[in-house]
């Protein structure tokens, strides 16, 4: 397959076009020429030196990543950018990069991941960014406990050692809004939508008090961790599209 074909596929399903006015990533390819043929794609959650060299080792093609070396441009390649664009070059490996598209896709993304796991019914789109979405939301089947939904998460998700909880809403849980990653600015549209709990990866320090004054839920499972889902889809698709594929972790426990 020709890398044009593959990002050609990869941008339609993931809509790419969507999100360019609102995610400062330079989602799509953003290392390799185009007409170049592939054989091989690596998947990892992050663009970094050791899952470059990961998918070198692995003799990919192409490493597609959730977090790219593109946020608004590159003035330089100096230094850290240096040191992870001249790999890819020298081992003659394309880089492709889907951020938030590939959060908000409401079958393949990250969001829809979570939700999957912890088996929420009646799912739709939730994260307003613009015209798009970033999350999603949904009921649960049968209410659960907080403390349960946590302690499922901490044993299913890969590249985290524990969920950090806010006990600030009902006990049991019926309704679930998602925003993987550094989500938790979507606390007050969880509220609106009357969720009594959101997940998220990682909080910040007005997110205690939001959440204790808003009677909410949340729970804080690792960026890391709550966004695997998306690069392993994406592998899947890759593997039905007739590529070889191979997955490189390396979990930041954050």
């Amino acid at each position: 397959m020709d890398l044009s074909t593959f990002t050609e596929r990869l941008d339609t399903e993931l809509e790419t076009e969507a999100y360019a006015e609102v995610d400062a990533s330079a989602n799509g390819l953003q290392v390799g020429p185009p007409e170049a043929d592939i054989a091989h794609a690596a998947f990892a959650v992050d663009a970094a030196a050791v899952t470059i060299e990961a998918a070198a080792e692995a003799g990919a093609d192409v490493l597609v990543t959730h977090h790219g070396l593109s946020w608004g441009g590159i003035e330089r390649v100096t230094h850290r950018q240096y040191g992870r664009i001249a790999p890819l070059i020298k081992s003659d490996t394309a880089l492709y990069v889907s951020h938030l598209p590939l959060d908000g896709h409401q079958q393949l993304g990250n969001a829809a991941g979570v939700a999957e796991l912890i088996g929420l019914d009646d799912t739709a789109p939730f994260g307003s960014m613009g015209p798009v979405t970033i999350g999603q939301q949904g009921r649960l089947a049968q209410s659960r406990p907080v403390a349960d939904i946590a302690t499922h998460l901490e044993a299913e998700l890969a590249g985290t050692d524990s969920v950090q909880r806010f006990d600030f809403g009902p006990e049991e849980v019926e309704t679930v809004a998602i925003v993987t990653g550094s989500g938790v600015d979507w606390l007050d549209e969880a509220v609106a939508a009357d969720a009594d709990l959101l997940i998220s990866g990682e909080g910040k320090q007005q997110v205690y008090h939001h959440a204790r004054e808003a009677e909410i839920n949340v729970l804080l499972a690792g960026h890391y961790a709550t966004e695997t889902f998306g690069v392993k889809n994406l592998q899947a698709l890759a593997d039905e599209w007739g590529l070889s594929t191979s997955y490189h972790a390396h979990p930041t426990g954050l």
